[in-house]
């Protein structure tokens, strides 16, 4: 009988991890479907999230477009020249996943834990901070929420970069390890030296 409960509990836990993702994707695809459904006032099911995934697209094509990164230039521009509003906007510029090569999310590194017997995935912008050239900011997000996390002053030293987009690191954060870019299944804890 002991068995029995143990096969049933551990299929039982194994299908409800299955069905978490699954539930809430379809939980997010009917939310954001009746919310654009009502905004945009279209009653074909599905037809406002298409709706929305293609502005989502054409709006990606105008901004890498010639066109688009002027006028995002002038936005910028007109953005860090108001009083008040150029601290936020720069402080949100920071944070946001972009190819400009500036924020914290700029680099992948690897630091060690608090133990020394393992590594951390971080982001870094890669430069030291002003008043002392040997440390670097390190974000340590949480996992499988990466918004909430811990702020480390790192030597450079021991930040090992990887080559890695951030949003494949970010990939990796949220499935929990489910998902290994090549970059990091190639590292193992002997090869890295810090």
């Amino acid at each position: 009988m002991g068995r029995l409960k143990t096969h049933v509990g551990n299929k039982l836990l194994a299908g409800a991890l299955a069905a978490g993702p699954v539930a809430v994707t379809l939980f997010i695809l009917w939310y954001v479907d009746t919310k654009a459904r009502a905004l945009i006032g279209v009653r074909v099911p599905f037809l406002a999230t298409a709706l929305t995934i293609l502005a989502i697209y054409l709006l990606g094509l105008f901004v890498t477009s010639f066109a688009g990164q002027f006028l995002l230039g002038l936005a910028d521009r007109a953005l860090r020249s108001v009083p008040g509003l150029n601290a936020l906007y720069r402080s949100w510029r920071q944070v946001a996943l972009t190819d400009a090569g500036e924020g914290i999310f700029t680099h992948v590194v690897l630091v060690r834990d608090e133990s020394g017997r393992g590594c951390v995935l971080g982001f870094s912008s890669g430069h030291a901070i002003d008043g002392d050239p040997g440390v670097q900011c390190v974000f340590i997000p949480g996992s499988p929420n990466p918004t909430t996390g811990r702020l480390y002053f790192v030597p450079t030293y021991r930040c090992f970069r990887l080559d890695l987009a951030p949003q494949e690191a970010l990939k990796m954060i949220i499935s929990g390890g489910n998902y290994v870019p090549e970059a990091i299944g190639a590292l193992t804890a002997t090869r890295l030296k810090f």
